[in-house]
């Protein structure tokens, strides 16, 4: 399921991407026949994965990175898929090192903000399982 469009800008540290599978009827997000605003997350985590991928060599093997953690996140909508037009999914990478990294975002709209939040993002949960063994 690819939700984003495609990738506005980007740097070390940020991505912005733009959206409007928002709009579609058959959005696989949707529910009872709308798009809830919390699943701006999952925009956001789509960001931060396509991020990740850029920043990646190309000769490193790809890596499945999982949300491990959404903290303080504000809705200032009910709902996206009212909202004509394109969304602007932005992530930045706050911190991180080689296997753990964290990420504020946020989803806006005709320049208004919709969600925002930080977000933990783990590369490798094995490594993870075998370091506390």
């Amino acid at each position: 399921m690819c939700l984003l469009d495609a990738v506005l800008e980007w740097s070390e540290t940020a991505i912005t991407c733009r959206a409007t599978s928002h709009t579609q009827p058959n959005n696989p997000l949707r529910a009872a026949d709308r798009l809830g605003a919390a699943n701006g997350i999952e925009y956001a985590a789509q960001a931060m994965a396509i991020h990740g991928a850029l920043l990646a060599n190309s000769d490193d093997q790809p890596r499945q990175g999982y949300l491990t953690s959404v903290r303080s996140v504000q809705l200032h909508v009910t709902r996206l898929d009212d909202l004509p037009g394109e969304l602007k999914v932005h992530a930045e990478r706050l911190s991180g090192d080689a296997n753990n990294i964290l990420y504020q975002f946020f989803l806006s709209h005709a320049d208004c903000c919709l969600l925002e939040g930080r977000a933990a993002v783990v590369l490798d949960a094995s490594a993870l399982k075998e370091s506390t063994v």
